[in-house]
């Protein structure tokens, strides 16, 4: 069972005075079943600058993966062990596209790890418990509580070796896919 993620959101009273418009667990969580991660999205502007008017709940919309045109996204995901979800990847291989994009992001011919996929976005990437290694075409890193990935559009995976979960907080932002490639 995943531990759920506290959302405390501020916005403004109609007399323009800074409030608190939401204090508890985010309602917008998906997992696919067992073994497979589990994303808490918390929220999301769809332009930059972003829009600070109204207290509406910004995450109004179905799971995808890709965060907004000119817009970001901001969610945390917990990482099973991949002993646990590695079977779950591959359950979903012959799932239907869903159309969140996460099937589209996929590099299935990445014998590395099952998890390979592609976006058009600039992540930050700030492990918050546990560990994971941060796994490219050429190379991995293990990330530890606290550090920072800064992930630009590339081909990439998430391994996580140990037995617990580990968080990660992602922004992800809206960017150029590279030059003659797409994600």
């Amino acid at each position: 069972m995943s531990k759920p993620i506290r959302r405390v959101v501020t916005g403004h009273n109609a007399q323009g005075k800074s409030i608190f418009v939401a204090d508890g667990p985010s309602p917008h969580v998906m997992q696919r079943g067992t073994g497979s991660v589990t994303v808490t999205e918390l929220w999301e502007t769809r332009a930059s600058p972003a829009d600070n008017r109204g207290n509406a709940d910004a995450i109004d919309r179905a799971f995808r993966l890709h965060p907004p045109k000119s817009g970001t996204v901001f969610r945390i995901i917990e990482y099973p062990p991949d002993r646990l979800r590695l079977p779950a990847l591959a359950r979903e291989a012959g799932q239907p596209d869903d159309g969140s994009g996460r099937m589209a992001a996929r590099d299935r011919g990445n014998p590395r790890h099952a998890g390979f996929h592609k976006t058009n976005s600039v992540d930050y990437a700030i492990v918050l418990s546990g560990e994971i290694y941060a796994m490219m075409d050429e190379g991995e890193v293990l990330l530890k509580a606290g550090d920072v990935l800064i992930q630009r559009g590339t081909n990439h995976a998430w391994s996580n070796r140990t037995d617990a979960p580990a968080y990660v907080a992602f922004v992800l932002i809206d960017a150029e896919p590279l030059a003659g490639g797409t994600a």
